[in-house]
Parts: structure tokens; C-alpha cells; sequence
């Protein structure tokens, strides 16, 4: 499975009845309630990064992965625009990059 792969399976369960579907149903609460979720399953990977079970964080990374589709696509943001910004960012160095979002 890839991340587009991901991005169209979030995009097909958004149309759905949110009474059958996990995503539909986080979708139809807003965009702060999806933001909300990402937030929780990033920290649970941290928690399980820090403690290194490998297994268990491979499970939350799958679920940090699900769930910033499922924010990107309660804001209206393509995986195509996440994908060109990675692909900008290349034609400089990371610590030139971070300084320049940091205004310098």
C-alpha cells in the first residue's frame, strides 16, 4: 500500500454513512476533532517509540499515517501538495531548509 493508496481509500470512506464509518464519522465532527485525533495517535507512537517496542510502534505509526489523510482531507489538503513541498525542499540542505522557516 502506498500513501496514495491511503489518501483514495480516505477520500472513498468520506462519502459514507457515519454511522458505518470510523472515517465518516471523524469527518463529520470537524476538522479540530481530526486535527484532535492525529495529535493523540502521534503521541501514543511517540510513547512506544520511546519505549522501543518495535511492534507496537509500527501499529501507531500506521494509525498516525491513517489519521493525517484524515486531516489533510478535513482541511482539503491533497497528498499531491504534501508531496511537492517534500519534493521543494530537496534542492536545499535540511539545515538551510529549517532556517529559513525559522526566518533565519
Amino acid at each position: 500500500m502506498t500513501l496514495s493508496d491511503l489518501e483514495a481509500i480516505v477520500a472513498a470512506r468520506a462519502g459514507a454513512d457515519p454511522q458505518s464509518s470510523w472515517t465518516a464519522k471523524l469527518l463529520a465532527k470537524g476538522p479540530e476533532k481530526c486535527a484532535e485525533k492525529f495529535g493523540e495517535e502521534a503521541i501514543e507512537a511517540i510513547i512506544e517509540a520511546v519505549k522501543g517496542d518495535r511492534e507496537a510502534l509500527t501499529s501507531e505509526a500506521a494509525d498516525v499515517l491513517f489519521h493525517l489523510m484524515v486531516m489533510l482531507r478535513a482541511r482539503g489538503v491533497d497528498l499531491a501538495d504534501v508531496m511537492a513541498e517534500l519534493q521543494r525542499r530537496q534542492s536545499q540542505s535540511g539545515l538551510a531548509e529549517k532556517a529559513g522557516r525559522q526566518g533565519g
